[in-house]
C-alpha cells in the first residue's frame, strides 16, 4: 500500500535499537524505551500558511531524524508499525 501524508505530516519507521546489556544484565524488550530515531518513509507537500502560501518541508524521504519521546501517532500499515508526526515534532536531521 502506498501512503502519502497530508500537509506538514511525515511517515516515519522507527529504527530498531540493539540489545542492551548493563553490567551483564540483559534488559527485556518490555522494559526498553522505544527509540526516538527513525527514517522518513514519506513526507507531505508542505504546510499551508494563513495567507494560502505553501511552505515546503525541511525533511524528505530517506532522512534519518530524531523526534520527541511522546510525539506523533502510532499506526500499523501492512503489518508494519509506523509513526505519523508533524514536522514541528522533528528535533533534528541526522547526517
Amino acid at each position: 500500500m502506498k501512503v502519502r501524508p497530508l500537509h506538514d505530516r511525515i511517515l516515519v519507521k522507527r529504527e530498531e535499537e540493539g540489545e542492551e546489556k548493563i553490567g551483564g544484565i540483559i534488559i527485556p524488550d518490555s522494559a526498553k524505551e522505544k527509540p526516538q530515531r527513525g527514517k522518513v518513509v514519506a513526507a507531505g507537500n508542505g504546510k499551508i500558511t494563513e495567507d494560502g502560501k505553501k511552505l515546503p518541508l525541511d525533511v524528505k524521504s530517506g532522512d534519518r531524524i530524531l523526534f520527541g519521546k511522546y510525539s506523533g501517532n502510532e499506526v500499523k500499515i501492512d503489518g508494519e508499525d509506523y509513526l505519523i508526526l508533524r514536522e514541528e515534532d522533528v528535533l533534528a536531521i541526522l547526517e
